[in-house]
């Protein structure tokens, strides 16, 4: 394995390939607060040109976290399908991107040898792929699953209602929940955030919403976004849940800082199949986000995209209904500007696919960090030609609860008519039902409260 090369006359030596693989990344501030980033833009050229050489055999031979020291690598490695993998492993970094970007190549056969690649693997083409080729490549995967409706199939944009509020207020979170509603959000989940971290409140949000649902026959799932174990008690208690949500990292520190592993969600998963309120058969969701291990203080010195993707290797042990990222929640240490969110976003996306998880966007950014709502526009704009499977919204696109910005109501009903994309297809028949939508666009009930009087 060469960990070297000569690039304008001067040779770039690389002591190990974890080395390789955070400075072949694009820029990203939580690399740099890590101190592992690029120097320069000709040493980030030089890492990309060895790792393109990289075979996929020798990201397996020379894992960046061994297996022996880590859950999450074990659970990773674990799941390679052998034969796919030996039919490729002599393959370079760079012969697995022109094979994904290929004309030749379907999304049939991407989440074919998909099954024979590691999450390390996908990192390492995503470092060698602009983002047009991020929007191409997702673009070709369809990977549909089901809970209580399907979504993530050819042509849709489903979207997560998240009537977050403040003091966690029934009444106040049904309003919100109206709103979203009348402007054809929600067919993804009704998903909130609760303040209250305690049974009774995730127990109250549950009943509330799984009553809503009910008496207006929504084609919908429920979920409320507590620690899995309040969750886990809440169910056991009879709350009517039709998934369970827990937020997951890429190493198994970064996971126990969450208060996790993997025999916690086995179990969790165990609890929903049986105990669950939908139809199923996918009912785990799952959040991720770049940084999140390097706030944790558990990367081990890998560079946030990697761990990104090691995410989603963890995430593909439980076949979730969706996972979404939220791109830029985490603030400017991890993800400085727009640019650095935008490519993230991008990155997120086409890695999860790869993984052939249900994959989704939290399209946001904090007050703090140097992005505003016309850059996280554009970024629902790539993301919805990349065929992304669902986007997270708010009331005007203003989080009340967690305090950041993200989609609105209205955003994800323009992406939709701009793009050419519905809801999910029996919601928009739930839709059609109550006049919401007609032939594809809203109507002049969209924003209407009274239509549920």
């Amino acid at each position: 394995m060469k960990l070297s090369t000569k690039l304008l006359g001067q040779v770039y030596q690389f002591k190990d390939l974890k080395e390789v693989f955070a400075k072949a990344n694009e820029e990203k501030s939580g690399d740099r607060l890590a101190g592992i980033a690029a120097e320069t833009v000709q040493e980030r050229i030089a890492a990309k040109q060895v790792l393109s050489n990289i075979t996929l055999a020798d990201s397996r031979n020379y894992p960046l976290l061994s297996p022996e020291e880590d859950e999450v690598s074990r659970i990773i490695d674990g799941l390679i399908n052998e034969p796919i993998y030996s039919s490729m492993k002599g393959w370079t970094v760079a012969e697995l991107r022109e094979y994904i970007l290929s004309d030749d190549t379907t999304g049939n056969e991407l989440k074919r040898i998909s099954r024979g690649l590691s999450s390390e693997m996908i990192a390492a083409v995503t470092k060698l792929m602009s983002n047009l080729d991020l929007i191409h490549a997702a673009n070709k995967l369809e990977v549909i699953t089901h809970c209580n409706i399907p979504i993530g199939q050819k042509g849709v944009l489903a979207s997560r209602l998240q009537p977050n509020h403040p003091t966690d207020s029934v009444e106040g979170m049904i309003a919100s929940l109206k709103e979203g509603l009348s402007y054809g959000i929600g067919d993804a989940v009704v998903g909130i955030n609760p303040v209250d971290d305690s049974v009774e409140s995730v127990k109250r949000l549950l009943h509330a919403t799984h009553d809503f649902i009910e008496k207006w026959k929504i084609p919908t799932q429920n979920c409320v976004l507590a620690h899995v174990t309040t969750q886990m008690k809440a169910i056991e208690q009879g709350a009517p849940a039709d998934m369970i949500f827990q937020s997951i990292a890429g190493t198994e520190a970064a996971n126990k800082s969450f208060g996790i592993d993997a025999a916690l969600i086995d179990e969790a998963n165990d609890m929903i199949n049986k105990y669950g309120t939908s139809s199923g058969p996918h009912r785990l969701y799952f959040e991720t986000g770049q940084g999140s291990e390097l706030s944790a203080e558990a990367h081990f010195g890998i560079d946030q995209v990697t761990l990104e993707a090691r995410n989603y290797g963890f995430a593909r042990r439980y076949n979730p209904y969706m996972l979404n990222t939220v791109v830029g929640f985490i603030g400017p240490e991890y993800l400085y500007d727009s640019k650095q969110v935008i490519r993230a976003g991008l990155e997120d996306h086409f890695m999860g696919k790869m993984h052939d998880i249900s994959m989704g966007v939290d399209i946001c950014y904090t007050n703090h960090i140097r992005a505003d709502q016309n850059d996280m526009e554009d970024l629902g704009v790539l993301l919805t030609a990349a065929g992304v499977n669902f986007i997270i919204a708010t009331p005007m696109g203003d989080d009340c609860m967690l305090n950041y910005q993200s989609m609105s109501y209205h955003d994800v009903a323009t992406l939709r008519q701009t793009m050419s994309r519905k809801p999910s297809p029996l919601f928009e028949e739930w839709l059609e039902e109550m006049g919401i939508m007609e032939s594809g666009k809203l109507t002049k009930f969209a924003g209407d409260l009274t239509i549920f009087s």
